[in-house]
This record gives C-alpha cells, sequence and structure tokens, in this order.
C-alpha cells in the first residue's frame, strides 16, 4: 500500500506522536524562558500628542528649563447648585477654603476670583506634578477628597486645568487594561464555543493565543522601554487575540476538513498546516509590514503603535504555528467532542455558501450593483465628517475636569484653564508681549517667568476663544506669525491649545504619507501570493472601497448615535491601517484557495468552491475580529470607542458583502483572465481530491 499524499518532513514531526510532544516542549519552555526575562518590563508611560520636532515640544523642551517647571495650576471652579450668583457669604466661605488647598499646594493659592456676572468662581491652586499622569492623579485624587470633606452647602466645587486632563485620563484607565482583557477573553471565547460547537475545543486556541498576548505584552513593554516606545497597549492586545484566534481558526478549519477523509489524525493535521501556512504567513506578513510603516508617523503614539503591534503579530503567529498543532496533535480527533468528524462524514462542507455563491455566480451583475451601492451608501456618511475633539469630548464618560472646564468656560474667558504660553529671549520679552496683545483674540498677556540665567523668558496669553475651536487654533497659527516676526526674539508658540494644533497637522501628514504605503505593501503580498496583476489590482481597489465606506459609516454612527460631532485624531489613519491591512487578510484566504481550486475547476467554480470551504471560517473569524474590536469601547476614551466601532462595522461588512457578494461576482465576471499574465496550475490545488485521499496498492 502507498499512500499518494506528499507529505512534508517539518509538519510531520511537529505533529507525530513524539514530534508533537517535543515540539510542545521546546515551545513552552522558550515562552517560559521569554516570560522570565522579561517579567519585569515597563513601557514608557509618555503620551505625547505632538510630533518631536514641532513648535509646541521645543516649548515645552524650553518650558523645562524655568525653576519650578513641575509646579502647574489646579483650578478650583465653584458655582451655586441653585444657579444664582455667589453671595458676600459664599465668598467668604470659599475663602475659608485657602488653608486646605494650600495643604496640597506647592505655592500660594491665589482666589477666589468672582466672574463678571458673579456666578462663578475660581481658586488657582499651584500643585507640583508628577514624573506621570498617574502620579498627578494621586496628587488630584487627596486634594478633591478633601475639597469633597469641605465643599460649602449649596454648591459645587469642580476641580480642572491642564495637568487635572491627564491626571483623569489615568485615573480613568485603572483597571481598564484588565477589564478590556477579561471582555476580550470572554468574547472570544462564547464565539469560539459558538464556532466550535464543542465545550472543549474552544479552549486550545484561547490558550494559545491568550499565551500570545501575555508573552507579547512583556515584549512589547521591554521594547518600548528599549527604544522609548509609546503605545496604547490595549490596541496591541486586541490585535493579538483578533489575529491570532483568526489564524488559528484557518488551521482548525482545514484540518476538520482534512479529518473528514483520512483516519489519520496526524496525517490530516500535518497536511491542514502546510496547506494553510501560505495563506497565514501572507496574512500576517501584510499586516507586520503595514504595521511597520508607522515607523514614519511623526505621532509618537502611532510610531510605536506600528513597533509595538508588529512585534505581538509575529508572536501571535510563531504561538499559532508552533504551538497550537503540536497541542491539537496530542488531544487527536476526539477534541471536537461531541461532532468528531469522520472520513465520509459530510457535516460542514458549506451547502449554504455553496448556494449563495452560486447565486452570486449566475448573477454576477446584479450582485455586483447590489454590493456597490451599499458601500455608495456607507461611504456617503463621510460628508459632513470633521476631524479633532476637544477635551470637553474626549472622555466616554464626562470627567470632572471636562464639566469643570465647561463652567469655566461659561462664566470666564474660555482660554483661562488652558493659556497658550511663549518663550522668548528675555531681552526681547517687552516686544513679544505687546505684539502678542494686538492679536485679535488675545484677553490678556504677561510675562509668568524667567530662567535661572535670566536669558529665556515665559509669557503667558489668555485666549477669549474656547480651546481646540477653529478660532483658537487659527490665533495659534497668528500668534506664531507676530512672535516669529520680533527681531531677535526667537520666541516660540507653545501649550495645551498650541500642542492641539501641531498634533492635528502631525496626524494628517502621517495620513497621507502612510495611508499610500500600506496599500503598496498591500499590492506587493497580493502579487507574489498570486502571482497576477489583474487580481491584486481589483482586489485592492474593492479593500480600498470597503475601508472609506466602513469610515463613512462609523463617522456618522457616532454622530447619530453617540453625539460625537467628529473623530479624533488618529482614528482615521488608524482605521484605515487595520480596515486595509486584516481586510486583505480575508481577501487571502478566500482568493489563495480560489486560485488553487481555479486549477482544476476554472475560476467560476474555482471561486464558488472557495465559498464553499472557507465561508464558514472567513465569517466566523470575521465576527471574532469584529467582537474583539468593539470591546475597545469599555474603555474611557472616545478615541478607542470610535476605532472599535469603525474597525468592527468595516469588518463585518468585509466578510459578509466584499468576499461573499462582491469578490465572486468580480470573478464571475472577469473569468480567467483575473488571473493574468499566468494562470492556476493544477500542483497549486490546496487539497487532495477524495478519490485519491486513500491507500492505494
Amino acid at each position: 500500500m502507498a499512500d499518494l499524499r506528499v507529505r512534508s518532513p517539518f509538519s510531520d514531526r511537529l505533529t507525530s506522536r513524539g514530534g508533537a510532544w517535543v515540539s510542545l516542549g521546546l515551545v513552552v519552555l522558550i515562552m517560559v524562558a521569554l516570560f522570565g526575562v522579561f517579567a519585569a518590563a515597563e513601557a514608557p508611560s509618555g503620551n505625547d500628542q505632538a510630533p518631536a520636532g514641532s513648535e509646541s515640544a521645543r516649548a515645552s523642551e524650553l518650558m523645562a528649563q524655568f525653576p519650578n517647571a513641575d509646579r502647574q495650576s489646579v483650578l478650583v471652579v465653584a458655582s451655586r447648585d441653585d444657579g444664582e450668583p455667589l453671595a458676600v457669604e459664599d465668598a467668604e466661605e470659599l475663602e475659608g477654603l485657602l488653608p486646605v488647598l494650600n495643604a496640597h499646594a506647592d505655592a500660594d493659592v491665589s482666589g477666589p476670583m468672582i466672574s463678571e456676572d458673579g456666578e462663578a468662581a475660581v481658586l488657582v491652586t499651584p500643585i507640583r506634578v508628577g514624573e506621570t499622569n498617574t502620579d498627578t492623579a494621586t496628587v488630584i485624587k487627596a486634594l478633591r477628597s478633601d475639597i469633597a470633606d469641605n465643599t460649602p452647602a449649596g454648591m459645587t466645587l469642580q476641580v480642572t486645568g491642564g495637568p487635572v486632563f491627564g491626571a483623569d485620563v489615568a485615573a480613568a484607565f485603572e483597571g481598564a487594561d484588565f477589564t478590556l482583557l477579561l471582555v476580550t477573553i470572554l468574547i472570544v471565547a462564547i464565539l469560539l464555543i459558538l464556532t466550535y460547537r464543542s465545550p472543549v475545543l474552544w479552549l486550545i486556541p484561547l490558550a494559545t493565543v491568550g499565551l500570545a498576548d501575555g508573552l507579547a505584552g512583556r515584549l512589547t513593554a521591554a521594547a518600548g522601554a528599549a527604544w522609548d516606545l509609546q503605545f496604547d497597549a490595549g490596541i496591541v492586545s486586541v490585535l493579538v487575540f483578533g489575529a491570532g484566534t483568526n489564524y488559528a481558526l484557518l488551521l482548525i478549519s482545514r484540518y476538520r476538513e482534512e479529518l473528514q477523509s483520512t483516519e489519520d489524525h496526524r496525517q490530516a493535521l500535518s497536511l491542514a498546516w502546510r496547506k494553510t501556512v501560505p495563506a497565514i504567513l501572507a496574512s500576517n506578513v501584510t499586516v507586520v509590514v503595514a504595521l511597520f510603516t508607522l515607523v514614519l508617523a511623526v505621532i509618537p503614539g502611532t510610531h510605536g503603535l506600528g513597533i509595538s503591534s508588529a512585534i505581538g503579530l509575529l508572536i501571535a503567529l510563531a504561538a499559532v504555528l508552533f504551538l497550537l498543532p503540536p497541542l491539537l496533535a496530542v488531544c487527536g480527533r476526539k477534541v471536537f467532542w461531541p461532532f468528531v468528524p469522520r472520513p465520509g462524514d459530510t457535516r460542514g462542507q458549506g451547502r449554504a455558501w455553496r448556494k449563495i455563491a452560486s447565486g452570486v455566480v449566475k448573477g454576477p451583475v446584479a450582485s455586483l450593483l447590489a454590493g456597490t451601492a451599499l458601500l455608495a451608501v456607507m461611504t456617503a456618511g463621510l460628508f459632513g465628517t470633521s476631524v479633532g475633539l476637544d477635551q470637553f469630548e474626549k472622555f466616554r464618560v464626562q470627567s470632572e475636569s471636562a464639566t469643570g472646564l465647561e463652567v469655566l468656560a461659561d462664566h470666564f474667558p474660555p482660554g483661562e484653564a488652558q493659556p497658550i504660553f511663549i518663550v522668548a529671549n528675555s531681552a526681547e520679552a517687552d516686544s513679544v508681549v505687546a505684539a502678542v496683545n494686538d492679536v485679535e483674540g488675545v484677553v490678556r498677556a504677561h510675562p509668568a517667568g524667567i530662567t535661572d540665567d535670566e536669558s529665556l523668558t515665559k509669557i503667558m496669553v489668555t485666549s477669549e476663544y474656547a480651546p481646540s475651536t477653529e478660532d483658537s487654533l487659527t490665533q495659534i497659527t497668528e500668534l506664531r506669525d507676530v512672535v516669529h516676526d520680533v527681531p531677535g526674539a526667537d520666541a516660540v508658540v507653545g501649550g495645551a491649545v498650541a500642542t492641539d494644533f501641531d498634533a492635528r497637522a502631525g496626524n494628517q501628514h502621517d495620513l497621507w504619507l502612510v495611508a499610500p504605503l500600506v496599500l503598496a505593501v498591500s499590492f506587493l503580498v497580493l502579487l507574489i501570493l498570486l502571482r497576477s496583476i489583474v487580481a491584486p489590482v481589483l482586489l485592492l481597489l474593492v479593500n480600498l472601497a470597503s475601508a472609506v465606506a466602513a469610515i463613512g459609516a462609523g463617522s456618522w454612527l457616532s454622530r447619530v448615535l453617540f453625539d460625537q460631532h467628529a473623530l479624533d485624531l488618529q482614528v482615521p489613519l488608524l482605521a484605515f491601517l487595520f480596515l486595509v491591512a486584516l481586510g486583505i487578510d480575508y481577501t487571502i484566504f478566500l482568493v489563495h484557495r480560489a486560485r488553487a481550486e481555479a486549477a482544476a475547476r476554472g475560476t467560476r467554480e474555482g471561486m464558488v468552491q472557495a465559498i464553499s470551504h472557507t465561508g464558514s471560517v472567513i465569517t466566523s473569524a470575521g465576527i471574532v475580529l469584529a467582537a474583539v474590536f468593539a470591546a475597545l469601547g469599555v474603555l474611557p476614551l472616545v478615541t478607542l470607542g470610535q476605532l472599535g466601532l469603525i474597525v468592527g462595522l468595516g469588518v463585518i461588512v468585509d466578510t459578509l458583502v466584499v468576499r461573499t457578494v462582491i469578490l465572486p461576482a468580480i470573478f464571475a465576471l472577469v473569468g480567467d483572465r483575473i488571473w493574468w499574465p499566468g494562470k492556476p496550475r493544477q500542483g497549486e490545488l490546496t487539497h487532495e481530491p477524495r478519490e485519491r485521499a486513500v491507500d492505494a496498492s
């Protein structure tokens, strides 16, 4: 008896009776060693919004040279609960708070200063900020606690100001990463149970991806510390769980398919491994290389996210390819209980998907028009979309710092809470102040500090415009034009509003630089994988249209359902990156199989066959990925909620509409010409025909 299957020594050793245990032992040993080596790694806690070389960043560096540079003002805003003007007795009670505030202050507290309408007061409390926002949050928490114990009856006191915003963000994330991890694991577990309909099988891929995520967290922290990277660990974790689960679904789906044609579960697993590796590798390489393009980004958080996410996905790839197979081999066929696949078993053969694909291929024009119309309607959501949230809008749940700023803006010049700072040569400081006071919208400008060597002067500017509004951002440009024209001043404009201005410019730069590179990377991977020119061009155009449509629909839903009038600055780029790169995943899974099937059946029937075999796994993978990204909504920042909504929606549409309707319609219309200049060869068939999958004499 001779087995006609072509066997790969590596995959056979990886899944053989003894080799599986050896492989499992080696992988576990390596992972334990890496866990031990990097156990103490901690990523930098910085969260710089503007590019490192921007004017606001230079201003921050210069302001660090001033005495008491770590002293910043916290504003305690007071108002009556009944909305009436503050009485003389109210002002006296606020003065009685001075000893309470001085206990936390680094210098004398000033105030209370009563607004012109008499309905609010503010006490300025200089504090010593911590090295990180988390450290500052501890100071703010203690201050708020004492204020709460001493708040006069009938009044509301709210703590706000520049350092408080960062502290509130840090406080909001206390325990949030653990919550995100717990929700993500729960989502993946439920969906895997529903997918496999087994009380056992789901544990194996979940454990594999969970270990990969834990190791990725430590290695990315070490990389962050070594290279001074800033990134959101929550996004990295979501990517590892989402992509890792997708790879596992593809491998196990193929394993189940092979078990229906052979008794030897190790042989089935070996064949499944080597037939899915090209698609998994191509998928991973696409996303990883796309993420590496973010090293060219000028926004620190975007730059750091590219490297850290790429590391995380490589770890997920290694875990699925080298830890999952020996685990499955050790467990054997029974791990699919109670629906154990056997030779001749026809369950899971994709009859429903075959019916859908056949219908699309028979009426490709109508299907293509319907799918395209849906994407066009979704894209229309871009009309009216703006980019850039102010401080009021960054929190999913309103923070005390944001509500305090609203009260302050209602009764004082809106720019009071976030003044603009200018650093200039002291010899020309008076000229700079005079020039700034002539700029429209400036309430006042005055020197607020001098360096020990008296060479530099810090000038504080209060604006009448609310921070981050169009008028406020335009004013930054006008101020910079004015101070740059003062001879010998060498003045730079900084502060929170200037940082926001530079962050917007930096994010726009990154979008127009990185987006074309992501498309180029995706095109090259498809070109190499499919050895065709026509197919990659068409597939990339469809993927691009799907990504833009998802951003449009997501931004519209943000406005209508959540009253978020704008997308946050990083959302367009990150959403585009994930939608294109992850969308290519499903394109690769489907079209790689379609090319192989086309070698024996022709392009149209090959696509039907490919969908019948991959429709279920791609849909399951898409739902898992969408749900995992949606889990970002548990985090307190609007930025992550918007990203989760857009990517989750895009993945669902990509899975159910693009892969199921649009791509089969295109393949049916173009036919065999889609593989030009080459054509599929019989040797590319990624499965063994059933009549050959038996032993022959």
